[in-house]
Protein backbone atom coordinates (compact mmCIF):
# COMPACT_ATOMS: atom_id res chain seq x y z
CA UNK A 1 0.00 0.00 0.00
CA UNK A 2 1.02 3.62 -0.40
CA UNK A 3 -0.16 7.00 0.83
CA UNK A 4 0.23 10.63 -0.21
CA UNK A 5 -0.62 13.84 1.59
CA UNK A 6 0.01 17.50 0.70
CA UNK A 7 2.86 19.30 2.42
CA UNK A 8 0.64 21.98 3.97
CA UNK A 9 -0.47 21.11 7.51
CA UNK A 10 -3.33 22.97 9.21
CA UNK A 11 -3.51 22.47 12.97
CA UNK A 12 -6.50 22.93 15.22
CA UNK A 13 -4.87 26.07 16.60
CA UNK A 14 -4.62 27.40 13.05
CA UNK A 15 -8.35 26.83 12.57
CA UNK A 16 -9.18 28.51 15.87
CA UNK A 17 -7.84 31.79 14.48
CA UNK A 18 -10.89 32.16 12.22
CA UNK A 19 -13.41 29.77 13.76
CA UNK A 20 -15.16 29.70 17.12
CA UNK A 21 -13.32 26.60 18.25
CA UNK A 22 -10.20 25.35 20.00
CA UNK A 23 -7.77 22.48 19.88
CA UNK A 24 -9.37 20.90 22.95
CA UNK A 25 -12.90 21.20 21.50
CA UNK A 26 -11.93 19.56 18.19
CA UNK A 27 -9.85 16.78 19.74
CA UNK A 28 -12.59 15.92 22.25
CA UNK A 29 -15.22 15.55 19.52
CA UNK A 30 -13.22 14.14 16.62
CA UNK A 31 -9.77 13.04 17.77
CA UNK A 32 -8.29 15.19 15.00
CA UNK A 33 -5.27 17.39 15.79
CA UNK A 34 -4.21 18.42 12.30
CA UNK A 35 -5.07 17.89 8.66
CA UNK A 36 -3.21 18.15 5.33
CA UNK A 37 -4.56 20.61 2.75
CA UNK A 38 -3.71 21.04 -0.94
CA UNK A 39 -2.78 19.15 -4.06
CA UNK A 40 -5.00 17.67 -6.75
CA UNK A 41 -6.95 14.44 -6.68
CA UNK A 42 -4.99 12.98 -9.59
CA UNK A 43 -1.63 14.21 -8.31
CA UNK A 44 -2.12 12.67 -4.88
CA UNK A 45 -3.48 9.48 -6.44
CA UNK A 46 -0.43 9.13 -8.68
CA UNK A 47 1.95 9.58 -5.77
CA UNK A 48 0.12 6.99 -3.65
CA UNK A 49 -0.12 4.59 -6.60
CA UNK A 50 3.61 4.73 -7.33
CA UNK A 51 4.38 4.01 -3.67
CA UNK A 52 1.93 1.09 -3.56
CA UNK A 53 3.32 -0.49 -6.73
CA UNK A 54 6.87 -0.17 -5.41
CA UNK A 55 5.96 -1.96 -2.18
CA UNK A 56 4.07 -4.65 -4.09
CA UNK A 57 6.98 -5.19 -6.46
CA UNK A 58 4.78 -4.41 -9.46
CA UNK A 59 5.30 -2.17 -12.45
CA UNK A 60 2.60 -0.13 -14.18
CA UNK A 61 2.80 -2.52 -17.16
CA UNK A 62 1.66 -5.37 -14.88
CA UNK A 63 -1.51 -3.60 -13.69
CA UNK A 64 -4.65 -4.67 -15.57
CA UNK A 65 -7.15 -2.19 -14.16
CA UNK A 66 -7.20 0.99 -12.11
CA UNK A 67 -10.11 1.95 -9.83
CA UNK A 68 -10.16 5.45 -8.38
CA UNK A 69 -12.57 6.02 -5.50
CA UNK A 70 -13.19 9.74 -5.24
CA UNK A 71 -15.95 12.24 -4.70
CA UNK A 72 -13.71 15.15 -5.71
CA UNK A 73 -12.59 14.42 -9.29
CA UNK A 74 -10.38 16.91 -11.05
CA UNK A 75 -13.23 17.63 -13.47
CA UNK A 76 -16.65 16.41 -14.50
CA UNK A 77 -15.50 14.87 -17.79
CA UNK A 78 -13.37 12.87 -18.35
CA UNK A 79 -12.98 10.78 -15.21
CA UNK A 80 -9.88 11.35 -13.13
CA UNK A 81 -8.79 7.70 -13.23
CA UNK A 82 -7.53 7.96 -16.85
CA UNK A 83 -5.36 10.91 -15.82
CA UNK A 84 -3.87 8.78 -13.06
CA UNK A 85 -3.44 5.93 -15.53
CA UNK A 86 -1.51 8.22 -17.87
CA UNK A 87 0.51 9.63 -14.99
CA UNK A 88 1.83 6.23 -13.93
CA UNK A 89 2.22 4.93 -17.49
CA UNK A 90 -0.17 1.96 -17.43
CA UNK A 91 -2.54 0.50 -20.01
CA UNK A 92 -5.84 -1.30 -19.48
CA UNK A 93 -9.03 -0.17 -17.79
CA UNK A 94 -9.35 2.91 -15.60
CA UNK A 95 -12.52 4.34 -14.08
CA UNK A 96 -13.82 6.48 -11.23
CA UNK A 97 -16.09 5.22 -8.47
CA UNK A 98 -18.01 7.80 -6.42
CA UNK A 99 -19.32 6.47 -3.13
CA UNK A 100 -18.07 9.27 -0.85
CA UNK A 101 -16.69 8.07 2.50
CA UNK A 102 -17.40 4.43 1.65
CA UNK A 103 -15.72 4.65 -1.76
CA UNK A 104 -12.69 2.54 -0.87
CA UNK A 105 -14.92 -0.24 0.50
CA UNK A 106 -17.04 -0.23 -2.66
CA UNK A 107 -13.82 -0.21 -4.65
CA UNK A 108 -12.44 -3.24 -2.81
CA UNK A 109 -15.60 -5.24 -3.50
CA UNK A 110 -15.47 -4.17 -7.15
CA UNK A 111 -11.80 -5.14 -7.42
CA UNK A 112 -12.52 -8.55 -5.92
CA UNK A 113 -15.32 -9.03 -8.44
CA UNK A 114 -13.06 -8.16 -11.37
CA UNK A 115 -10.41 -10.55 -10.15
CA UNK A 116 -13.00 -13.32 -9.78
CA UNK A 117 -13.77 -13.06 -13.51
CA UNK A 118 -10.17 -13.07 -14.63
CA UNK A 119 -8.55 -9.66 -14.08
CA UNK A 120 -4.90 -9.52 -13.18
CA UNK A 121 -3.47 -7.05 -10.62
CA UNK A 122 -5.71 -4.09 -9.85
CA UNK A 123 -4.62 -0.73 -8.51
CA UNK A 124 -7.26 0.51 -6.08
CA UNK A 125 -6.90 4.15 -5.02
CA UNK A 126 -8.88 6.41 -2.74
CA UNK A 127 -8.06 10.08 -3.30
CA UNK A 128 -9.86 13.19 -2.07
CA UNK A 129 -9.26 16.93 -2.11
CA UNK A 130 -12.26 17.84 0.01
CA UNK A 131 -10.83 21.23 0.95
CA UNK A 132 -11.77 22.36 -2.58
CA UNK A 133 -15.48 21.91 -1.88
CA UNK A 134 -15.47 22.96 1.77
CA UNK A 135 -16.46 26.30 3.24
CA UNK A 136 -13.55 26.73 5.62
CA UNK A 137 -15.68 29.14 7.68
CA UNK A 138 -18.20 26.37 8.39
CA UNK A 139 -17.05 24.87 11.69
CA UNK A 140 -19.20 21.76 11.33
CA UNK A 141 -17.34 20.69 8.18
CA UNK A 142 -14.00 22.50 8.10
CA UNK A 143 -12.57 20.81 11.20
CA UNK A 144 -13.05 17.26 9.91
CA UNK A 145 -11.94 17.37 6.26
CA UNK A 146 -8.52 17.14 4.70
CA UNK A 147 -6.81 16.05 1.49
CA UNK A 148 -4.87 12.88 0.74
CA UNK A 149 -4.75 9.55 -1.03
CA UNK A 150 -4.20 5.88 -0.26
CA UNK A 151 -3.57 3.06 -2.72
CA UNK A 152 -3.29 -0.72 -2.65
CA UNK A 153 -2.46 -3.39 -5.22
CA UNK A 154 -5.08 -6.16 -5.22
CA UNK A 155 -4.13 -9.24 -7.16
CA UNK A 156 -5.18 -12.87 -7.66
CA UNK A 157 -3.43 -15.56 -5.64
CA UNK A 158 -3.40 -19.34 -5.67
CA UNK A 159 -5.59 -20.97 -3.04
CA UNK A 160 -7.65 -19.08 -0.43
CA UNK A 161 -7.49 -15.35 -0.73
CA UNK A 162 -10.90 -13.95 -1.62
CA UNK A 163 -13.05 -11.62 0.46
CA UNK A 164 -14.58 -13.54 3.37
CA UNK A 165 -17.75 -11.48 3.26
CA UNK A 166 -19.01 -8.06 2.25
CA UNK A 167 -22.03 -5.87 2.84
CA UNK A 168 -22.88 -2.75 0.82
CA UNK A 169 -25.77 -0.50 1.78
CA UNK A 170 -27.15 2.87 0.72
CA UNK A 171 -30.21 5.00 1.53
CA UNK A 172 -30.81 7.66 -1.09
CA UNK A 173 -33.71 9.13 0.89
CA UNK A 174 -31.14 10.65 3.27
CA UNK A 175 -29.40 12.71 0.60
CA UNK A 176 -30.47 15.91 2.36
CA UNK A 177 -28.23 15.07 5.32
CA UNK A 178 -24.94 15.09 3.39
CA UNK A 179 -24.60 16.68 -0.02
CA UNK A 180 -22.77 19.07 -2.32
CA UNK A 181 -24.40 20.61 -5.38
CA UNK A 182 -22.44 21.47 -8.54
CA UNK A 183 -20.47 24.63 -7.81
CA UNK A 184 -21.41 24.57 -4.14
CA UNK A 185 -19.80 23.47 -0.90
CA UNK A 186 -20.30 20.51 1.38
CA UNK A 187 -23.33 20.46 3.65
CA UNK A 188 -23.67 17.93 6.44
CA UNK A 189 -26.05 17.47 9.35
CA UNK A 190 -23.35 15.78 11.36
CA UNK A 191 -25.39 14.75 14.39
CA UNK A 192 -28.10 13.15 12.27
CA UNK A 193 -25.60 11.41 9.99
CA UNK A 194 -23.90 9.93 13.06
CA UNK A 195 -27.22 8.93 14.63
CA UNK A 196 -28.41 7.20 11.47
CA UNK A 197 -25.10 5.39 10.96
CA UNK A 198 -24.99 4.10 14.53
CA UNK A 199 -28.64 3.02 14.42
CA UNK A 200 -28.13 1.16 11.13
CA UNK A 201 -24.95 -0.53 12.33
CA UNK A 202 -26.52 -1.72 15.59
CA UNK A 203 -29.44 -3.22 13.67
CA UNK A 204 -27.18 -5.52 11.61
CA UNK A 205 -26.89 -9.19 12.68
CA UNK A 206 -23.19 -8.74 13.48
CA UNK A 207 -23.62 -5.22 14.86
Amino acid sequence: MGIAVPDKVVTNDDMAVNLDTSDAWIVERTGIRERHIGGTTSGLAIEAAVAAMAKAGRTAEEIDNLLLATTTPDGIVPGTAPSVQSGIGMKGGAFDLNAACSGFVYGLVTAAGLISIGSGPILLIGSETLSRITDMDDRKIAIIVGDGAGAVVVEPVDGPGSLISWNLNSDGSLRHLLKCEHGGTLYMDGKEVFRRAVRWSSSRPNG
